[in-house]
Formats: structure tokens, C-alpha cells, sequence
């Protein structure tokens, strides 16, 4: 199970820069708005929207936030704002908002599935303060999701992170998106960071949560799309095959398009 970076690099670059500049201008917009969280995702998408010359807003919005997910946020935005003029930089401290709205609504249920609401709670409060941004300076929301997040595992809260106006990196790999944030000079801090989430709190790891890291995901997600099976396997590769499939069939609610009840008039 090995990383597999098959993109060209400077030529992603300028696809994805052209194709948001260009979607930007079609919808009237003076740029994007991006929630920066120290992550190398969040890295790449501000420098990517950064290179189209339009203006670029960078949100920090801590909650309860680890310190070095804020130390790396603030670094990254400060080399940004350097080497780049049009990009400027808010923060919004969501943590009294969160706290507010934990003391007005019942928290007494089952604790593994109130930790998991209260974080995804914490992603729908930051989704709700990027359209703020976007809405009074005519800003689209940028979303920050790679392609095993949004289409592998679909790691990421509904209307929380989920929600935004377009996603630049979604066609790429995590792999992908390393290659490339390396090729944009991103911070060396994020780039060796093990990649998290940082809804809990703490520095709890993507790979503690879903149980294989970014690499294996990638690996079984190329088997999936091969029509490989879990007989295909075994040992490790088995198992992580099978983290694959089994967070691939529960999270289909989050990539499919919203059910809707078509009446029958006849």
C-alpha cells in the first residue's frame, strides 16, 4: 500500500487556479473565503484561491482549539499574507458561541454519541461564520475536502465542513495534496503534521478515527473502483479494505444528493 501521486504538478496548479478564478468571475464574486485550521488542506486550498489575484480571506476560528493546530493556522496565514497582497485574515473565536449553545440544549445521552454531535456542532458553527464573511464582502466559501474525504469516506460533517460553494482539491488524492502543498511551499509544520480533524479538542489523529491512515484509504479506494472484494485480501490489507467499505456505505447519505419525495399527480 503506497502513496500514488500521479498528477503533474505545476500543471494541476494552474488548472485549478484558472478553473477558480473563472468560476468566481461567472458568479459575480470578489473571491473566496477559506476556514484556515492548520491543516494541509486548508494550506493548499488559501494559497491555491490565493494565486488568482482576487480577494482572499482566511478565518481562523478556534474552539476549544489544540494550540498547535492555531500555532500552524497562524503560520501558514502570516507566509500567506507575505507573498501574497490580496490576502487578508480575520479571527472569530467560536468558543462562547459553542459554550452558549451547549448550556441551551440537553447534553444528558450517551456519551460517545454526544462527543460526536458536539463536534460536528462545532463545523456547522464554523460553516454558518464563513457565510457570514461571504455574504457581507461577496465572497464564495472554498471548501477545503480531498477526494478520499468527500468521495472515499466521506470524512467530513454534514453542512458543516460539507457546506460550501465550490471544492478546488476534491478531485485529488490526500497524497495528491501533499505533492502539491509541497510544490506551493507550504509550511514544513504542516506538512509533517499528522493530519486531524481538530473537532475534539485535542490532537486525536484522522487515522485514530477511521481506523487506517490516508495512504491505506487511498490504496483500498483504487481497489474499490477496480472491483476488487474483501476476498481479495488478506491480513492488514483485508482489514483495511473492509474500514474502507464499511465508512463508504455508512456516510453515503453525506455524497448523494438530498432524497427527494417525487409526487405522483396522476
Amino acid at each position: 500500500m503506497t502513496k500514488k501521486n500521479t498528477i503533474q504538478v505545476e500543471k494541476v496548479n494552474t488548472q485549478i487556479v484558472h478553473w477558480l478564478k473563472t468560476y468566481a468571475e461567472n458568479a459575480k464574486t470578489k473571491g473566496f473565503v477559506i476556514g484556515i485550521s492548520g491543516g494541509v488542506d486548508s494550506a493548499v486550498t488559501s494559497t491555491l484561491c490565493a494565486q488568482t489575484g482576487m480577494d482572499v480571506l482566511c478565518v481562523e476560528m478556534p474552539i476549544h482549539q489544540h494550540p498547535s493546530h492555531v500555532s500552524r493556522g497562524r503560520e501558514h496565514i502570516e507566509q500567506l499574507k507575505k507573498r501574497f497582497p490580496n490576502v487578508t485574515n480575520v479571527q472569530a473565536d467560536l468558543t462562547s458561541v459553542f459554550e452558549t449553545f451547549k448550556n441551551e440544549v440537553p447534553t444528558d445521552f450517551e456519551e460517545s454519541k454526544l462527543n460526536l454531535t458536539l463536534a460536528n456542532t462545532r463545523a456547522r458553527l464554523r460553516m454558518t461564520t464563513l457565510y457570514y464573511f461571504a455574504g457581507v464582502q461577496g465572497l464564495l466559501v472554498a471548501g477545503t475536502g480531498n477526494k478520499v474525504e468527500d468521495f472515499g469516506v466521506g470524512f467530513y460533517t454534514k453542512y458543516g465542513d460539507g457546506g460550501v460553494d465550490l471544492s478546488p482539491i476534491a478531485d485529488l488524492m490526500k497524497s495528491e495534496v501533499f505533492t502539491l502543498a509541497a510544490y506551493l511551499n507550504v509550511p514544513e509544520s504542516i506538512l509533517n503534521a499528522a493530519p486531524s480533524d481538530g473537532l475534539f479538542g485535542d490532537e486525536k489523529t484522522d487515522e485514530q478515527q477511521l481506523g487506517a491512515n490516508y495512504d491505506e484509504l487511498e490504496w483500498a479506494m483504487h481497489q474499490d473502483e477496480a472491483g476488487k472484494t474483501a476476498d481479495d485480501f488478506s491480513g492488514r490489507q483485508k482489514n483495511v479494505y473492509e474500514i474502507y467499505k464499511q465508512l463508504n456505505k455508512n456516510n453515503q447519505h453525506k455524497m448523494k444528493n438530498i432524497p427527494v419525495c417525487l409526487v405522483n399527480r396522476n
